[in-house]
């Protein structure tokens, strides 16, 4: 049973894609609420809302983009998740467009013609397949995605994936990374802010992403600053 919080964002999510889109995503949300059910935190059915809202607000500000695949590809653009440690990540993708394609098909009221364009766009999202979008919606989609990565949440996330796969919070003999060892996100989960957070910015495609993605990569600066002082502390002022 969701929160009364979760409840009305639901509600205010359903209606506010009604004002914009031909489709009805109700449904699609009911169905991706219950296939991630008990998924992780860092990929649970909050993660599908954020990048639903910000795939809206890319879209609404950049104009041009066919919401009925960009709102109906970012709900359902995370249905199969595997452990960052499996091997079978670079599979999350595509298995989750087939599954997204199959939940199309039953819908009689979605546009037949624009079900292989959301699979297209769901399908080349991942960071780990490192693919580059040719539709302006699958530059929405990916950039939506990759902005949840990073700011506040994606720190946030970012722990949440260490901790489920035990991983220490950073080398404690150089803890940022600053002598000739290489980043190693498999061991310290500080490791990977700076394999992946920090560089996440030149990645996005659109002005309001690239924007966004400049002031949340500020805030992790902000972030690792304050971490040193704390971590590095070596009283007498010094650090």
């Amino acid at each position: 049973m969701m929160g009364s919080k979760s409840y009305t964002l639901k509600i205010e999510l359903i209606l506010s894609a009604r004002m914009d889109m031909t489709v009805n995503l109700e449904q699609i949300l009911g169905t991706v609420e219950l296939l991630l059910h008990n998924q992780s935190p860092a990929h649970d059915f909050q993660h599908i809302l954020r990048v639903y809202r910000n795939a809206e607000m890319i879209s609404k500000k950049e104009g041009g983009a066919d919401l009925d695949i960009v709102l109906a590809a970012a709900l359902l653009h995370d249905l199969v998740v595997y452990p960052k440690g499996s091997t079978k990540t670079i599979n999350s993708a595509d298995e989750s467009a087939e599954i997204a394609k199959k939940i199309l098909s039953e819908y009689k009221w979605y546009p037949a013609e624009k079900i292989e364009k959301v699979v297209d766009v769901i399908r080349i999202h991942s960071y780990s397949k490192k693919l580059t979008p040719s539709t302006l919606e699958g530059k929405i989609l990916q950039d939506a995605d990759r902005l949840d990565a990073i700011g506040a949440i994606g720190i946030a996330r970012t722990f949440s994936v260490g901790g489920s796969e035990n991983r220490s919070l950073y080398n404690p003999k150089d803890p940022f990374c600053e002598s000739d060892r290489k980043l190693d996100d498999t061991r310290w989960t500080l490791d990977h802010i700076k394999k992946k957070l920090l560089i996440l910015k030149n990645s996005m495609h659109t002005k309001t992403a690239k924007e966004i993605a400049e002031q949340r990569t500020d805030f992790i600066e902000s972030f690792l600053k304050q971490l040193r002082t704390e971590i590095l502390y070596k009283g007498s002022g010094q650090q």
